[in-house]
């Protein structure tokens, strides 16, 4: 069975109600649900883990390395900027795959540079939660 961490950074706590407009009006705990009953993911172990502190992500990051075959991450304003989870992810060795609920390259320009995007093996956004699965179903593929 495929092992699978999801990571989720600062503000993803708050999907449904912040900018539901935007991220949808699904709670994350929701979208978590949605994702570990979903068809695509009945023969994957998925560990969910979110924080609003990038010292706790990369920590996570580093005592996951090996335990986990994949890691889909969506690292919210981190993306933009933050090198320290880029070297955590490259360090961790895990196949990383990067996502988002919006499409971050038609949005405000600095949402436009992801500093992680070049460490990971693909990038998934613009589909709402659905991205979570196409990272899924990706993953599955390579398998």
């Amino acid at each position: 069975m495929v092992k699978i961490i999801i990571v989720n950074g600062p503000n993803l706590n708050l999907l449904g109600e912040r900018e539901p407009d935007i991220y949808g009006y699904d709670s994350l705990e929701q979208i978590n649900n949605w994702i570990k009953n979903h068809d695509s993911c009945k023969n994957v172990d998925i560990e969910f883990f979110q924080s609003n502190s990038e010292g706790k992500i990369i920590d996570f990051l580093h005592k996951k390395r090996k335990e986990a075959d994949f890691c889909i991450i969506n690292a919210g304003a981190l993306t933009h900027y933050s090198y320290s989870l880029r070297d955590a992810i490259s360090a961790s060795q895990l196949e990383t795959i990067e996502v988002h609920l919006s499409d971050i390259h038609s949005r405000e320009n600095f949402r436009k540079t992801s500093v992680i995007k070049n460490v990971c093996i693909g990038q998934f956004f613009g589909q709402g939660k659905q991205s979570y699965i196409a990272a899924i179903e990706h993953i599955l593929e390579k398998k």
